[in-house]
């Protein structure tokens, strides 16, 4: 037996792979072995394009000298030590820089170790909240159709993907679910209609349940795992207005959005966009170590702030909150935000992708193609001219993410939307080798199953 054959049988053998039906897995075993810049190697030495990010989080490419340099020398003076009823200079300095970088209202960092935590830290703030402050009602969330939030129970409960959440039903509370402004699967074709029948859907439920609605949760400008699907202008602002009105908190999700994914540092900076409550994670470090962060305003922090006798503590926690590495990390890579004005460069690439994105727009099954910043979504269709979808059970967008593996480069699709989502540093060349892989992968795929 190789030494790759021994790693495949033993991965066959021993894990249990997220998102993965295991069945799949063993008959397209992959195991990554190295990283450089954007290209992952598989134990077989085979190289691939990393076309998602190593799963939407990598910035600046794998082995990134800087921010390799700032964990090891964290490492020569301590790896980890609680942040429960203490703190350490890395986790303080990174809440100071993070403050500065996010919404003026956001004084306050509340870590964690992944998004789905942060996520559930929030709703756990803004329940508790309302019973801090004598309205112990105020107790429901509202969330978008087709919302992803994570996978731990709370966040769920405010998710609305079917396919992750329905085989979860009797673990979940209830929660108000909207309609989302998906211009593309609309009857409409107004962006701007579609978006007010929304916020006045949102508004009829807000004038009727206000006393009894804790906060209102949403991804920042884009739904990510809900297919791409990129809010019409003025949506994310009319909700913002709309919680003010009906003194609802409004959380935003910005996990998949935020460190400049969609040309922006964070997502709520295009339409200036002031959360009680803001999740981040993902590349917060730059890909490298699992840190994320619940920001919250004062007004938040200050319900919380009494004696302890009041029984007022937030009292959530995890072990490796605010864990040194990671925070050094998180520091080494904003400081090459700044070094490499990595948000001028992101909104220069994302008008070159707009540009070359617009030769897959040919294919004969390419139903839509959706993007904000260097997050793309491409939808797969049996018929273009009447948006009818392929078959559930055909599996187009695996399959030709299967396909682009094939040619050198790795993603993975929601359903039948094929996901690009490529590192921030990735160079133009590097890019159009992704479209390029991305059309023959679609063309290929699409056209042989569409076959009679």
């Amino acid at each position: 037996m190789n030494e790759s054959t021994k790693w495949i049988e033993k991965s066959k053998k021993y894990l249990w792979l997220p998102f993965t039906q295991m069945k799949d897995y063993d008959e397209d075993p992959l195991i990554i072995s190295e990283g450089e810049g954007v290209y992952l190697t598989d134990i077989n030495g085979k190289k691939y394009l990393d076309g998602y990010s190593s799963l939407w989080l990598n910035v600046h490419g794998h082995r990134k000298f800087e921010i390799d340099e700032a964990i090891i020398e964290q490492l020569k003076k301590i790896s980890h030590s609680t942040l429960l009823g203490a703190t350490n200079i890395p986790a303080t300095e990174l809440a100071e820089k993070l403050v500065g970088i996010t919404p003026t209202n956001l004084t306050r960092v509340f870590y964690s170790d992944s998004g789905a935590e942060a996520v559930e830290i929030a709703l756990k703030l803004a329940f508790q909240y309302w019973r801090n402050l004598g309205h112990p009602k105020k107790q429901k969330f509202v969330t978008t159709k087709n919302g992803y939030h994570g996978d731990t129970v709370g966040a769920i409960s405010v998710g609305a993907v079917d396919i992750f959440h329905t085989v979860y039903h009797p673990l979940m509370f209830d929660s108000y679910k909207v309609s989302f402004p998906n211009v593309y699967r609309n009857e409409s074709s107004d962006p701007e209609t579609i978006k007010n029948e929304c916020l006045h859907e949102v508004e009829q439920l807000f004038s009727e349940k206000n006393e009894e609605i804790a906060a209102f949760i949403i991804e920042g400008m884009i739904q990510g795992a809900g297919g791409m699907n990129v809010m019409p202008k003025g949506y994310l602002k009319g909700i913002e207005e709309l919680c003010k009105k009906y003194n609802i908190l409004l959380i935003v999700d910005e996990v998949a959005t935020g460190f400049g994914r969609t040309g922006k540092m964070f997502s709520v900076e295009h339409e200036n966009v002031q959360p009680d409550l803001m999740t981040i994670a993902k590349g917060i470090t730059g890909g490298y170590l699992p840190i994320a962060a619940t920001m919250a305003s004062e007004k938040v922090y200050n319900a919380f702030y009494a004696d302890y006798s009041e029984l007022k503590t937030f009292f959530h926690g995890h072990s490796y909150t605010g864990n040194q590495l990671g925070c050094a990390a998180a520091l080494a890579n904003l400081e090459l935000f700044e070094k490499e004005e990595i948000i001028k460069n992101v909104q220069s690439k994302s008008e070159y992708i707009s540009e070359q994105l617009q030769s897959l727009n040919k294919l004969e099954h390419v139903g839509d193609i959706r993007q904000l910043g260097l997050m793309v979504g491409v939808e797969l269709v049996k018929n273009k001219d009447t948006k009818e979808p392929f078959p559930w059970g055909d599996r187009i967008g695996y399959k030709t993410t299967l396909k682009m593996r094939e040619l050198g480069m790795l993603s993975r699709p929601l359903g039948d939307v094929i996901v690009f989502m490529p590192p921030l540093a990735t160079t133009y060349k590097e890019l159009e080798q992704m479209i390029a892989i991305m059309k023959q992968a679609i063309k290929e795929t699409t056209e042989v199953i569409a076959i009679p």
